[in-house]
């Protein structure tokens, strides 16, 4: 039997549980988030690329010492670029300057060659996404790399089926909701499978940019919170998933990533306000005794320079 010498790899997942302490629901029901800013690069994508790459090197698609590609907003750029750095593959990354200048840092920090494809003013559209998709495209047919294509990946989802483990354990199985806002609809879909498995009656609510709200069939938007909203129905995703889809503004999105971050000291991304917004509304329906689980996607120093630049553009009192 070889001798397997810890990496930093074997510290993704086993995330904490917490409540929320001031930000509750008028009703007394409980909000718990999963903390998945406790992962190496500060983010949940670091069990999905590590799913997806060791799925592959499992099957002989990447082989020892292949290339890596993929398209990405940054947090699944940034925990790709810690696996093949850890595992010692080549990175190419394509990316557009419509997301967090720290992510593009951190990914070129940890190796990872980038490609910036231009955006329309700085905003998330459908036409970004495609665009980023098939430069990825042209870059693993060129340089013969595997492609880990996060919008079509199903290996991913194994990672999510651990993470609703997890949350099984941590609440000893009582559970009501679950809310998660939607990029590739990989963790959500994941999560869901598994807690309906336990629990049927588990409700399941997605969240989207209202600017964008493709998924409960409205027209594709511009929008700001970076890492969710595709701007297209994801393959991923199918109607059953979820029981509800909330739609949640750039606004409350940030308004909330503020708020957890002066009134609980988590200090988020806005993907993570979104999912505090719409849980706080789900509580409202599901009545005192309800136990809602949502996730603290990722830390908010990948967003620092973002949410300065608001600050200082609303002057808020210190």
């Amino acid at each position: 039997m070889t001798h397997h010498s810890p990496t930093i790899l074997d510290h993704i997942g086993n995330t904490s549980l917490i409540g929320l302490r001031n930000i509750r629901p008028t009703n007394g029901a409980r909000i718990l988030l999963k903390l998945e800013n406790q992962n190496p690069t500060g983010s949940m994508k670091d069990r999905m690329a590590l799913a997806m790459i060791e799925a592959a090197e499992a099957d002989g698609r990447l082989a020892p010492g292949g290339a890596v590609v993929e398209y990405t907003g940054g947090s699944t750029g940034v925990s790709l670029a810690l696996v093949c750095a850890v595992k010692g593959y080549p990175l190419d990354i394509v990316t557009s300057d419509a997301f967090a200048q720290e992510k593009r840092d951190h990914m070129a920090l940890l190796g990872a060659t980038l490609h910036i494809v231009p955006s329309d003013g700085g905003r998330m559209t459908e036409k970004l996404t495609k665009d980023m998709i098939e430069e990825a495209r042209v870059i693993a047919e060129a340089k013969g790399s595997f492609g880990t294509d996060q919008m079509k990946n199903r290996d991913q989802i194994a990672a999510y089926h651990r993470m609703a483990d997890e949350i099984l354990r941590q609440t000893e199985g009582r559970i009501d909701a679950f809310v998660q806002s939607v990029g590739t609809a990989a963790s959500l879909r994941g999560i869901a499978e598994r807690l309906r498995r336990h629990r049927e009656s588990v409700r399941i609510v997605a969240v989207e940019p209202a600017e964008s709200p493709v998924l409960s069939g409205g027209p594709s938007g511009a929008h700001k919170i970076d890492g969710i909203g595709a701007g297209y129905v994801v393959p991923l995703w199918h109607d059953s998933i979820a029981d509800d889809i909330e739609r949640v503004s750039t606004e409350e999105a940030t308004a909330m990533a503020f708020r957890l971050a002066r009134e609980e000291g988590l200090f988020a991304g806005t993907s993570t306000g979104a999912n505090v917004v719409a849980a706080l509304r789900l509580a409202d329906r599901l009545g005192p005794d309800a136990t809602i689980v949502t996730v603290m996607c990722d830390t908010g120093m990948k967003y620092l320079k973002t949410f300065g630049a608001r600050l200082a553009a609303k002057s808020l009192p210190a």
